[in-house]
């Protein structure tokens, strides 16, 4: 198991609380310090079945500056991603072939 994680975000750290309350080894990947790929963000929407734009976080200043308002394609939401990782919702909790959002935390449950 895989969360994509921001450790300042309450959510986040519910989520991955959850995770090894239920004694599950958990990869932690914290995706501002280690920014997803390309391939890697289009094989987590797949995992999520989401479009790009399903997983920005419109409330972020980035957002605000630079895309509100807008209508990008998918792949300019992904290269959006890479340059701003604070607009990808988090945590991204990913077991398999399969990936949930941790919105709310329990949403983890579905994985365990």
């Amino acid at each position: 198991m895989k969360i994509y994680h921001n450790p300042r975000c309450s959510k986040s750290r519910q989520t991955l609380a959850l995770i090894r309350e239920k004694g599950t080894d958990v990869e932690i990947i914290e995706y501002l310090d280690t920014i997803p790929t390309k391939s890697e963000l289009k094989e987590l929407l797949h995992k999520l079945n989401l479009p790009a734009e399903a997983i920005i976080r419109k409330g972020e200043a980035d957002y605000k500056e630079n895309f509100k308002g807008k209508s990008l394609s998918e792949e300019d939401w992904i290269n959006a991603m890479i340059k701003y990782p604070k607009l990808i919702e988090r945590p991204i909790v990913v077991k398999g072939n399969k990936a949930v959002l941790g919105r709310p935390p329990e949403n983890v449950l579905e994985l365990l």
